[in-house]
């Protein structure tokens, strides 16, 4: 199995592991002292077990070899379950930011607790570990599944904190702040939802590569003093690199010998660009 998707899998198994320690010491933790922000923060950490399920999932069959059925691999399947990510998330924080604005509008019974202060360090700790090392396997093997769930843990290091700052600030008798939080909380996982959803939905509906590369890949044509004229690239998504397509003009004279070395060599030298996965070159005579 590719090296990237062993990471994966191992990023999202420790995803699961940690997650479950949350949701359970947050939801103990934040009925018992009412606290609307822990509340938030816990089921914010039932949907990151889901993402660590969907990203387990998901991994596991986009790692999956080409075959008769699927000629360029089981890719995709990262985007599809991506994407099952972005509306789990989206779903729950729209419940927690209906919950968040009764709480700041009947009231808030937020109990202080030390055991809140704890939980909340504790949450900070661990997801800061699952962070720093989704980050550096996203770094090493891009990959949206490792993406989607380094921007959570990421998230939930930023809104824990303002949950510690709302638990600190009930000793000074500041209550409302805690629903605020709550509604912060939501409000940014819907946000990571909905841009995780749009970068899923961009590539199943085969989104074009970007103008960097696009740029790349016409400078490593216009080298070839031989090709006369290069048609529009035409790509496709596959996992998270192109399949692309070229369509150039030599001279009619040249031997098809010689047209087709040249346009296998293309192939080769614009397959090996980072986000490029294979490229098809068409030769027309001018």
């Amino acid at each position: 199995m590719d090296k990237k998707f062993i990471i994966t899998k191992r990023a999202g198994i420790y995803g699961i592991i940690g997650n479950i320690f949350l949701l359970i010491i947050k939801a103990i933790v934040g009925f018992i002292s009412h606290s609307q922000a822990m509340i938030a923060d816990s089921f914010n950490s039932a949907g990151d077990i889901f993402a660590s399920l969907m990203t387990f999932i998901g991994n596991r069959i986009a790692s999956e070899p080409n075959d008769e059925d699927h000629n360029l691999g089981h890719g995709k399947a990262e985007y599809i379950f991506s994407m099952f990510i972005s509306i789990s998330m989206i779903l729950v924080a729209s419940k927690l930011l209906y919950d968040s604005f009764i709480t700041l509008f009947t009231g808030s019974e937020l109990q202080f607790s030390w055991f809140l202060v704890a939980v909340c360090i504790a949450t900070i700790i661990t997801k800061l570990c699952l962070f720093l090392y989704t980050k550096h396997a996203h770094k090493q093997y891009p990959s949206i599944l490792l993406e989607a769930n380094m921007k959570d843990h990421k998230n939930d290091c930023i809104v824990t904190s303002f949950t510690l700052l709302s638990v600190l600030l009930t000793l000074a008798n500041i209550y409302w702040f805690d629903s605020i939080v709550g509604i912060g909380i939501s409000l940014w996982i819907c946000y990571t939802g909905v841009t995780i959803f749009i970068e899923s939905y961009n590539v199943l509906m085969d989104i074009s590569v970007d103008d960097k590369t696009k740029d790349l890949i016409l400078d490593i044509v216009h080298s070839y003093k031989e090709i006369k004229k290069v048609e529009d690239i035409v790509s496709t998504p596959v996992g998270d690199k192109h399949l692309v397509f070229l369509t150039i003009y030599l001279d009619g004279t040249m031997s098809t010998f010689e047209s087709h070395e040249l346009a296998d060599n293309l192939e080769k030298t614009v397959s090996g660009l980072d986000k490029i996965y294979k490229t098809i070159v068409h030769v027309n005579p001018i």
